[in-house]
């Protein structure tokens, strides 16, 4: 699997964010996570990750995020729910991976998560994926 500095992608970046338990890239209504190996990843990482792409991005902005399982580590699916009481909002979410680690973790995660995931074995077609469902809400919200 690629990482996201190994695309042409990779040349459009905002902002890169490191964290203890992994790197964030902020790009034009984009975020995409590379979790470290063995994490165990709850809401305290994720509030990071969030309060940084408001930061980034803006608030009033549609966001895909993707999470390009580049290392085995797992979900604290039950923390979805802190995710919507605190009113965030993640317009749409893929996941690029295929282990079978990834694909477990994706399982659990998409009973708590309110909208659908979309899995991907290449991050570079989750990218295209995500820019096109970003570009269809801006012409319908416009």
């Amino acid at each position: 699997m690629k990482r996201v500095k190994e695309i042409d992608f990779f040349k459009n970046i905002r902002e890169i964010r490191e964290y203890e338990f992994g790197v964030f890239y902020f790009f034009d209504n984009l975020v995409i996570s590379e979790i470290n190996e063995g994490v165990l990843f709850g809401w305290e990482m994720a509030t990071k990750a969030v309060e940084a792409a408001y930061e980034i991005i803006g608030r009033d902005n549609a966001i895909a995020y993707i999470s390009n399982r580049v290392n085995s580590y797992s979900v604290v699916p039950t923390d979805w729910r802190k995710f919507y009481f605190n009113r965030h909002q993640l317009d749409f979410y893929s996941v690029v991976g295929n282990t079978q680690g990834s694909f477990a973790s994706l399982i659990l995660e998409r009973m708590f998560f309110r909208n659908n995931i979309r899995q991907f074995s290449d991050l570079e077609t989750a990218i295209k994926w995500s820019l096109s469902k970003i570009d269809e809400q801006k012409q319908v919200t416009s």
